[in-house]
């Protein structure tokens, strides 16, 4: 009896080992990388989105390390592993990455055009000649788009629309309505509310990035039932994208 009791310590002693080595070391940072968004993703770290995602991960003991820079520098850096995530992405976006089954928020995407266009709605938006930021790739998330320009920067919006040499310009709420605040006749132009498309955090396909999305999944299934996020959204003025039984979509 002895025997059989010291073997069996020492097989439940080396199986508790290895189950220890094979479990998951979770890191103790998480690197984000996201393009500078008025009071969604300042570079001085204020923002929507980083007070949600710092209630998301530094509970739970990783603290959030942020990084600005253009979009598509943000996910170059995701992807060359000098990052562990870029903010904002839409789903499976980006095929080398690793995706999270929970959003953290939703975008509002609107086209804004010359007041005297028809109208466009979500069916028919993309039969006309649309432009937006590069890296942004609306092509795969509007229906039908048969002709887009990408552009570097907002600043030059106003002139292709004025000049008729795109019919809409497609983009987030917030950036619509910067790049429409900039003309000094507003009422010129009108925006028109095309898609919802939920935002998501697209992390580098590694070990790191397999553990930090799945602390964000299971952090987020708790946030969104108790309801904690919905205090940062008010702060900000923003919709509140979730309910008590909001599922992934």
């Amino acid at each position: 009896m002895g025997v059989r009791t010291a073997l069996l310590a020492m097989v439940l002693l080396l199986g508790g080992s290895a189950a220890m080595a094979a479990a998951p070391v979770r890191p103790a940072q998480v690197h984000l990388v996201s393009e500078e968004w008025l009071d969604y993703t300042n570079a001085d770290g204020t923002g929507l989105a980083w007070d949600v995602l710092r209630k998301v991960f530094e509970p739970a003991g990783v603290k959030v390390s942020l990084q600005a820079a253009p979009y598509s520098r943000a996910v170059g850096l995701v992807k060359r592993g000098e990052a562990d995530a870029w903010v904002g992405s839409y789903k499976d976006e980006s095929t080398d990455n690793l995706y999270p089954r929970w959003h953290f928020d939703m975008d509002h995407i609107y086209a804004l055009g010359l007041a005297s266009k028809p109208v466009p709605t979500a069916e028919n938006i993309g039969q006309y000649r649309l432009a937006w930021v590069r890296g942004y790739n609306y092509a795969s998330y509007l229906p039908n788009v048969r002709q887009y320009r990408e552009i570097q920067r907002r600043e030059g919006i106003l002139p292709m629309l004025e000049h008729e040499r795109v019919d809409f310009y497609i983009d987030a709420l917030t950036e619509v309505e910067y790049v429409q605040g900039q003309s000094p006749e507003p009422a010129r132009f009108r925006r028109t509310h095309v898609a919802e498309l939920p935002l998501y955090l697209a992390f580098a396909r590694n070990e790191q990035g397999k553990a930090l999305s799945a602390l964000f999944d299971q952090r987020m299934e708790v946030l969104v039932r108790n309801g904690e996020l919905k205090a940062i959204f008010e702060r900000w003025q923003q919709p509140y994208p979730f309910a008590a039984d909001s599922r992934p979509h």
